[in-house]
Order: structure tokens, then sequence, then C-alpha cells
């Protein structure tokens, strides 16, 4: 949705903030402003208008001395409005307002109100509070400058050469100069002994459906990343019923190397099943491989996994914002939730499984989430991730992991979220989708675009360059041609230690092969079969 800046604390040269917050605007291509506290605090704002696109305008202003700026979508915001703050004036209908008047009503007491993907932060007088939404599916970064100011933006670019050292905000917790770092998201399913509950599929398939719908809420047209995978296509299947009520037609994108890739295939016959105004978009590898530089820059991270699934994703941003759609819906959380990665049918036992679900959801923030964000905001493209709603989260998490474990059901990964949306009566989508193995999105925009790529990387890194790889990056040491390749770009634009230690490496469990690539995983060979009698499985 946008790009923020504040900077706590007096004397930083307004012209010099301004071009700061710029770095970011891509963000917000739509419109910028910047506001200068009584107190000398700074607060800027990039925006990419989706709701209330006439009075919108950011940093916004409370009743009294208090002004914010934010990130993100708060879902529930009209219900907020009518009900804890009816007695409030608003300035305008931008579901972002409501931030600051919780603030004003119950000062630092009020993240945990929030329904949706935001970051933000408040000033008022010399108090402040920023805040992160609970999975982390907006980005924010925090530092401290040579003179002590405390700054807050949602990308690394406008801090990485102002601040002395820099950080990752915590999904899930809010700050404040008096309370430091507070946890306010504490769901049960953290504890993995409490996630014990049994499995109801209409109460799953009703809260994913309750969670696609809210995430339609927008004043601009939406999409849906359509990969031709299981997620992407439940996620289209619900917003395709939930949009035809209202008469209004889907639009669905999906992206590969040609029109033969396993993706396309797949998202071709789903669009065609819900009726969904489609397009497919193709690149080549030699224009994969030409924007990586650039890539890298906007996604701030130099991990393999995500350097590799954000190149189609960038892509195809691009296609979808020339079409003038703004907002798109992504299935990111599905394989962490369900224990979907093919590596999950290696676990040695069902603790160890559940156990591994609760800890990538929870990182989530440092891979698929920062991929997905950085990669469509790279072109003004806001990405909602229904999978990761918290209310879906409370029923999917708890399920008993037994329920979910693919050894259960014959090998098939993510088959109760698969049997909740098979309704023969009504089907959400084509069997042969519904059914389908998984694919990570990397591989299945065309098998070459990785073997290619790494191969391309292996010829740009000299074996010398491998064998002082520790001595040159002591944090995160590159173990591959491919990382140091990544790593040697990322290291061009933010050379400081505070970036590098923002990145964290997605690396599969429980298989001997360490390469990310889901064909790395020896289940990848097997699976097709076993997926294949699947509907027999009760």
């Amino acid at each position: 949705m946008c790009g923020i800046l504040a900077i706590i604390g007096k004397g930083k040269d307004e012209k010099l903030v301004r071009e700061l917050s710029k770095r970011m605007s891509h963000r917000g291509p739509d419109e910028s402003d910047l506001h200068v506290t009584e107190k000398g605090h700074i607060l800027s704002h990039e925006r990419l208008s989706i709701i209330d696109l006439h009075s919108g305008k950011q940093p916004i202003q409370g009743c009294k001395s208090a002004w914010m700026i934010h990130n993100g979508e708060i879902y529930n915001h009209q219900e907020l409005r009518s009900t804890v703050l009816k007695h409030h004036e608003f300035r305008s209908k931008s579901d972002s307002e409501v931030i600051v008047h919780l603030y004003e009503e119950f000062g630092y007491d009020f993240v945990h109100m929030l329904d949706g993907d935001f970051a933000f932060v408040v000033i008022d007088g010399d108090d402040f509070i920023a805040g992160r939404d609970p999975m982390g599916v907006k980005p924010l970064y925090y530092g401290i400058d040579e003179r002590g100011r405390t700054w807050f933006a949602s990308e690394m670019k406008p801090l990485a050469d102002q601040c002395k050292t820099f950080s990752t905000f915590p999904p899930g917790h809010y700050y404040t100069p008096k309370t430091g770092f507070v946890k306010y998201y504490k769901p049960e399913y953290e504890d993995h002994a409490k996630a014990v509950s049994k499995l109801d599929m209409d109460l799953l398939r009703q809260k994913l459906t309750d969670s696609v719908r809210k995430r339609l809420m927008s004043d601009v047209p939406i999409g849906v990343l359509l990969s031709g995978g299981l997620d992407s296509s439940l996620t289209s299947a619900i917003a395709a019923r939930e949009l035809k009520d209202s008469g209004k037609k889907l639009h669905s994108f999906s992206i590969g190397l040609d029109p033969t890739a396993p993706d396309a295939i797949a998202a071709r016959k789903v669009a065609e099943f819900l009726g969904t105004e489609h397009e497919e978009v193709h690149f080549t590898i030699e224009q994969g491989i030409e924007i990586l530089d650039k890539l890298i820059w906007h996604l701030e991270t130099y991990d393999v996994t995500s350097v590799r699934a954000s190149t189609p994703m960038y892509f195809l941003s691009k296609a979808i914002t020339d079409k003038g759609i703004k907002v798109v819906l992504s299935g990111e959380g599905a394989d962490e939730v369900f224990g979907g990665y093919l590596y999950f049918r290696n676990a040695p036992s069902t603790e160890d499984f559940q156990k591994e679900t609760i800890e990538r959801v929870q990182k989530l923030f440092t891979a698929d989430l920062l991929r997905a964000d950085k990669s469509t905001m790279a072109h003004g493209l806001e990405a909602r991730v229904p999978f990761l709603d918290t209310q879906f989260l409370d029923v999917a998490m708890t399920i008993e992991a037994e329920q979910k474990q693919p050894k259960t059901y014959d090998g098939v990964e993510k088959y109760i979220l698969r049997k909740a949306f098979d309704t023969p009566n009504d089907p959400y989508l084509p069997s042969e989708v519904l059914w389908r193995q998984k694919e990570q999105f990397s591989d299945g925009v065309g098998y070459s675009w990785i073997d290619t790529l790494i191969e391309y990387c292996s010829s740009q890194v000299t074996d010398g360059q491998m064998e002082k790889a520790e001595e040159r990056f002591p944090y995160n040491t590159p173990l591959t041609k491919e990382a140091y390749y990544y790593r040697d770009i990322f290291h061009k634009h933010y050379p400081q230690k505070s970036a590098a230690q923002t990145v964290r490496k997605w690396i599969p469990k429980w298989q001997d092969n360490q390469d990310p690539s889901g064909r790395a995983n020896a289940a990848h060979v097997q699976a097709d079969v076993e997926i294949a009698k699947s509907n027999s499985i009760v």
C-alpha cells in the first residue's frame, strides 16, 4: 500500500528526508507528503491509494496533537469506527485513520484490536508508538543513527547509510520508548502441545472464505496471482464466487517461461473453470538474469529461494500494474500452515512435524512474505495473503498434527485443505488441480529457469572466490556459487553488517540435498503417483 519513514529526534534536514523517502517511491507512486511535528520529529509517506482515494492522504493528524503514518490495510476499520471509536471525529474515510484514534482512546494498548496487515508509527509530542502486524505481512525496519535518533521505515533503503545500526522490526510486536518491544500477538498455537483441536472441515472452509472476503475490501480493481497450484487456485475460486455475487468479474494472472510451463497449464485450466479474465505473462531466462541486480536491490535479501521465486513475481507484478490493477490476492502461507513442502514427509515424528509448521509460520516474514511484498511493491502492487489471516490461523494451526501429516493420507500433502474444498455437487476447482502435486513457485514457472540460473551464477563466481567466501562474508557465509553471486550483489547495495544480519536463509530440513528447490526432495518423483490415488482416500 505505501512506504513509511519516521525519524524520532530533532535536527535532520527536511530536504534530505524527502530524498530518503523517495528511495521507496515505488511503494507509493500516487502521492507523497511529509510532516515535521512541533517537537521536530519527521513523518514521511509515499502513498499507493487503495481505500479512500481522495481524502486519505498521509501523514494523518488525530483530534489533537498525535500524527500517524501507516502502510497496509485495516480490514475491520468500519467496525472500529462504529463501536469503540464512534464518538471520534474522523477527517477521512481511510482505513488508516482508525490507528491514530485508537491511540488517542487507549494509549499503547490497542494494537491487538487491529485486524489487518500493517506497519505504523504514531507520534504525539515526544512520545511515540510503532507497530507491525502479527505475521509480518508488511515490512518494517528500525535503526539508531549517530545522534541517537530512532528511525522506522518500510524498507532498509532510507536507513542503511543513515543509521549506525538497524534491524528488522519483529512481527506481532509494538514498540514505545517507555516499554521497549512488547509482544501483543500471543496465539495459542505457539505452544505445540496445545495444537490438538479435532478437524472440522466445514469450519476450515468457512474461515478461509471469510479471510478471502475481507481481503476484497478495496476502492480499486482487484486481481489474483494464479500460479495454478492449490493455494492460489483456492483463493481465486473463493474470490470469484464472492465477486460473482456482487456482479464483478475477477482478473487473474499467471507467469511462466512459455505456455508449456507446469504452472501456466494448470492456471489456464483454473481460469477457464472459474471464468476469470485471465492474462498469461512470459519471460525469458535471459530477462530474468538481466534484472537480478535491480531485483536484489528491491528485495533487500540474498536468500536463494527468495531470489529465485521473486524473479517471475517481479515480471508478473509489472504486467499487472500495467493493466491498472493495484491489489492482488496471493497464496503465501498455506505450505507452512499445513506442512505442504515435500520435505515435511521426512519429519522424524509427529511432534517434529508440528513444531516445524509453527516455526515456518513464525519465520514467514523473513522469506515468502518478504518476497511477496517487495517483488510486488517494486511496481506499486499490493499483495494480500488470506492464508495468514489470524482468525483462520486460530483454526488451521491448532488442528492436531496427525490430521495434517502426509503419511496419514498415503503421502498426499495438504490433504485436509484439499478435502475441505472437494465439494462434488458444487466444485470449487477442477479435480486435477485440486489434487495436483506441490510445485515450488520458482520450479513451476518452468524447470529450466532454476537449472540455467544455477549454471549462470556458477560461471560468474570463481573457485578462488568460493575458497575465500568465509573471509569476505563471515556472517551467513554462502555455500554455493549461486548463493555467493546473490550475496555479492546484495553487498554492493547494502554493505553494512546490520543489513546482512536482517537476512535468514530458507533451508529445508530432513533431506540430504540442501538445495531449496522442491525437486531436490526425493518425494517429488513419487508424489505424482501417490496424489493420483488421493480421491479414493476417505
